[in-house]
């Protein structure tokens, strides 16, 4: 019997230990995905979402000192706006790109070299010129709207993923304590429950 009673005990232990090992793993994996959600929504979108607005400022001083024919601004400016509009490209492309996103932030580069090509080129204030430019300037300012446009959306998605592991987490934790109680009532059963022995009445054939 004393053997029995340690089978059933290390029986019960082993039930127990293994519910909260299960359990461990299944909440680290959700609270993990809330982590990744989290950090993707700052560091990919947020972020982005800034370094795209930047972009858009510097754009937009081209833009107007085109349309002014501000050629100090060319003289002058441009060139410490350029250094900028570089650094904010490598700092976007450090950031995680979908692929669609990826191939609009492609055309944005080379709708970039494109206009540095117009920047560069002589009788930039002629009318033919000007033209050209407004019309590349229309081109980086579509690109810098739908990527913007991805990071709302890919930041949405990314929330719903956090919400989807947060109630996964809720789920399994009221499932955890279901179980608990259901294994206490057994462990209970297999310590208390004892066994019939046969009773033998001693008489010989």
């Amino acid at each position: 019997m004393r053997v029995l009673n340690k089978v059933k005990w290390i029986l019960g232990i082993f039930l127990v230990f293994f519910l909260i090992v299960a359990t461990n793993l299944i909440d680290r994996d959700s609270f993990i995905r809330v982590k990744n959600s989290i950090v993707t929504i700052y560091e990919d979108r947020l972020i982005a979402q800034g370094l795209i607005l930047e972009l858009s400022n510097l754009i937009r001083e081209k833009e107007l000192a085109i349309a002014v024919s501000d050629a100090a601004f060319f003289e002058q400016r441009n060139k410490a706006v350029n250094s900028e509009i570089e650094v904010l490209i490598s700092r976007f492309a450090s950031t995680r790109l979908t692929d669609q996103e990826n191939n609009v932030f492609n055309r944005l580069q080379a709708n970039l070299k494109g206009l540095n090509n117009l920047e560069n080129s002589p009788g930039l204030m002629q009318p033919d010129n000007r033209n050209n430019y407004k019309v590349q300037i229309g081109l980086i300012v579509q690109n810098l709207r739908e990527l913007s446009d991805i990071q709302i959306e890919e930041g949405r998605h990314q929330t719903m993923l956090g919400k989807e592991a947060v109630k996964t987490v809720e789920l399994y934790t009221r499932l955890e304590i279901y179980l608990l109680i259901f294994l206490a009532v057994l462990v209970q059963v297999l310590i208390i429950y004892t066994p019939k022995q046969e009773v033998f009445s001693g008489k010989k054939d």
